[in-house]
């Protein structure tokens, strides 16, 4: 369920709102004067919605490489065969 309330409970009804936030797991969604003003989430939410920002960032990036590499006529694209090859090839030296 969405917890929305005006900002003035953050002050009055702080505990409460830790609560929801910490041991509830879900965020507040604080309002002033009627309008959205804020959210207050825990500091593990905020994290992980970090981290999985910078994931997704590093993802695009990586894509937009690899779709630059492609577009690039000088580009040696290897076979099934060829990858497969190799990639034994080191097992087998992994072995040795």
């Amino acid at each position: 369920m969405i917890n929305i309330r005006p900002v003035s409970d953050l002050r009055n009804k702080y505990p409460e709102i830790e609560k929801l936030v910490l041991n509830d797991g879900e965020p507040v969604y604080l309002t002033k004067n009627g309008y959205g003003s804020m959210v207050v989430i825990s500091l593990e939410k905020y994290s992980k919605l970090i981290n999985e920002k910078k994931y997704n960032e590093y993802i695009e990036k990586c894509l937009d490489e690899a779709d630059k590499e492609a577009d690039n006529p000088n580009t040696k694209y290897l076979t099934h065969k060829e990858v497969f090859d190799s990639i034994r090839r080191k097992l087998d030296e992994q072995k040795d």
